[in-house]
């Protein structure tokens, strides 16, 4: 089974970087200091035509909040389409209601619209009320391919037994991409822990 590593990044010279010493796919965003905002046309456009591994680009147009007005929405989908016109691998968005559950009828939206690229829905769910019902709303969802977690904690290694449960409740089509505080340093403990397929962090590759 292969092993995939995703690397983030908010730079073309980080991400081929990450590429150069090994990562098997790119999380395209701006200011990962904000945990990754939708990065500038100009980055993605650039990282495209340099890169040969696939690029997933991260769609949220503000931070702190996942919660999104029409306008934000509209943004979104503008995006989306501009990710479909390039041909990327995926877009990588969530959004929650004010109970802090997520708001399907976004979700579902966006996904649709975003057909064929990959949808991945990202670490949003970490903020529901429970990763594991709100891992049964996504996954039923044919257009979503997966989600990036960390299980609920802020580190994915103080999840693993939540981590290990949402890796056998999916359907083999659906990526389980285990983040938070994952390193090249912890990788292989947390690996040997879940047996997961899909990792993802800003150091889960040596770039030095």
């Amino acid at each position: 089974m292969q092993i995939i590593k995703e690397v983030c990044v908010d730079s073309l010279e980080d991400a081929i970087k990450a590429e150069k010493n090994g990562a098997n796919r790119i999380e395209l965003c701006g200011r990962l200091d904000l945990d990754g905002l939708t990065p500038s046309r100009d980055l993605i456009k650039k990282a495209f035509s340099v890169l040969n591994i696939p690029i997933r680009v991260m769609i949220r147009p503000k931070h702190p909040s996942f919660e999104y007005s029409e306008d934000e929405i509209n943004i979104m989908i503008n995006d989306i389409e501009f990710c479909k016109s390039l041909g990327l691998d995926g877009v990588v968005f969530g959004c929650l209601d004010e109970n802090h559950n997520f708001k399907m009828e976004q979700i579902n939206r966006l996904s649709e619209i975003a057909k064929p690229l990959n949808v991945i829905i990202h670490k949003a769910i970490d903020s529901t009320n429970s990763v594991i019902d709100s891992l049964s709303l996504i996954s039923n969802n044919s257009n979503i391919n997966g989600v990036l977690t960390s299980g609920g904690e802020r580190f994915a290694i103080n999840a693993v037994e939540t981590l290990k449960k949402m890796l056998v409740l999916v359907p083999d089509r659906f990526e389980i991409i285990m983040a938070g505080g994952i390193t090249f340093e912890n990788f292989d403990k947390l690996h040997s822990i879940t047996n997961g397929k899909f990792y993802h962090g800003k150091k889960i590759i040596n770039t030095k």
